[in-house]
């Protein structure tokens, strides 16, 4: 079984869904500065021996580059997914006594990619709809089944090197986030900051902005996953596929970066 199971990742292609990681890369305003990395020990001459040894410091926000949302990271009228009360004996300086980062299993689920832009890019801020939607699983002639991951793509991910043009990202609107859930989809994600339209207006029905946020992490119980790099899946036309999603085992964090891959 082992040797048939290496056999077919041979066979397979694997596509890197993560942006690259840099000091100026895109950033939200509610997660600055950022990713910064700063080498501190350095290879020089006068060491005592021949091996010689650089290492380094990374700063950076949980939210920042390809990330996952811990259930922990939004609240509704101060209360986490589940009815937990946000309270001190839950939210701490030191990280969530409940829903952090750590109690994310590892993702390995069927993925579908659903590709909103296809050859053209979407309008800044366009809030994609349950339509949208429908229409690229039609066209990829793919079904969202129960515990799917659905990716979505925006184009935006192509700007990723341009910070103004790719904060401008479209993104899932609340009625899209609603049919997402509907599916009973185990994960979201999509090629821009946050899923949402980032700087879309307040949701006259959840008084609040962000609703997929609201929606998926503290109604449904639904990770979401930001900044992913769905180009080259894309152009492969692959839109089913093995997705894995490893998050790190921070206690308490309310997010963690990511390396995502498609196996197809």
């Amino acid at each position: 079984m082992i040797a048939a199971l290496l056999e077919s990742l041979e066979a397979a292609r694997i596509f890197d869904l993560e942006q690259l990681r840099y000091a100026g890369a895109p950033s939200h305003p509610a997660h600055m500065p950022g990713f910064n990395y700063f080498l501190h020990r350095h290879h020089a001459r006068g060491a005592a021996e021949a091996r010689t040894s650089a290492s380094g410091v990374v700063v950076m926000p949980e939210h920042s580059g390809t990330h996952i949302d811990a259930l922990a990271h939004q609240a509704e009228n101060l209360t986490l997914h589940g009815g937990i009360h946000v309270d001190d004996g839950v939210q701490t300086s030191a990280g969530f006594k409940q829903l952090g980062i750590e109690t994310i299993d590892p993702i390995a689920r069927r993925g579908v990619l659903l590709d909103v832009a296809g050859d053209q890019r979407l309008e800044p801020d366009y809030e994609i709809t349950p339509t949208d939607l429908e229409q690229a699983a039609s066209r990829a002639k793919v079904e969202i089944r129960s515990g799917d991951v659905v990716l979505v793509r925006t184009g935006y991910g192509a700007l990723w090197s341009n910070p103004d043009q790719y904060m401008q990202a479209a993104g899932v609107s609340a009625a899209g986030s609603r049919w997402l859930i509907e599916k009973k989809v185990s994960a979201v994600g999509a090629d821009n900051m946050a899923f949402d339209v980032t700087s879309g207006p307040r949701d006259p029905d959840l008084n609040a902005t962000l609703p997929g946020h609201l929606l998926l992490l503290v109604r449904a119980g639904i990770p979401i996953i930001e900044n992913l790099n769905l180009e080259q899946l894309a152009a492969a036309k692959v839109h089913e596929f093995v997705f894995v999603c490893l998050p790190l085992k921070m206690r308490g964090a309310t997010g963690s970066p990511v390396r995502p891959i498609a196996i197809a």
